[in-house]
């Protein structure tokens, strides 16, 4: 009977942390959680831009992340600023080409290696944006999923998702 006790407690320590994620419909995380929380398309375009607050927030409500993310697989927090948005300036849009390997939830990249600066999956190369960089302190560069949107707003950026966290961050492709 004890044995019996003690392994009931063990499964019901393990299973805490499923029990403390934050879950929207039909069981599902609202925030990250794998493949089946892939968001179908990109963010809308920005109808009534304004500059980015500094030191901004975006952990929405609790148990979400304080980085830029999607919540159940529609609403890209973060997204936000529009094109008058300095943070994401490039003088020169689109200077290594453009990325052409597919967009969207079809298209799952595996990371290949590298870090914010510099980073590659499938033969192509990119870099985070400096502003962003700090919002992809968990991802794990050789073996996380990602998938690119393009950015309707800030020209020469893409966006990447990373699918296991939820979180996305600007990139700039450095070609192939």
């Amino acid at each position: 009977m004890k044995k019996l006790i003690a392994l009931l407690a063990l499964c019901f320590v393990f299973s805490l942390p499923a029990l403390a994620q934050h879950h929207g419909s039909g069981g599902q995380p609202e925030v990250g959680g794998g493949r089946q929380n892939i968001p179908s398309h990109g963010p809308a375009r920005v109808n009534t831009p304004h500059q980015a607050e500094e030191n901004r927030h975006f952990n929405d409500r609790e148990g979400h992340p304080n980085a830029p993310h999607v919540d159940n697989r529609r609403e890209w927090v973060g997204h936000d600023t529009g094109r008058g948005d300095v943070h994401y300036h490039l003088d020169h849009p689109w200077e290594h080409g453009r990325f052409t390997g597919g967009f969207g939830r079809r298209h799952i990249w595996h990371l290949g290696g590298g870090g914010p600066g510099r980073f590659w999956f499938g033969g192509f190369f990119f870099s985070v944006a400096p502003y962003d960089g700090g919002f992809c302190d968990g991802w794990l560069w050789d073996s996380d999923d990602i998938v690119i949107y393009d950015d309707p707003d800030h020209i020469g950026w893409y966006l990447a998702y990373n699918v296991r966290l939820g979180t996305y961050a600007h990139v700039q492709y450095l070609g192939r």
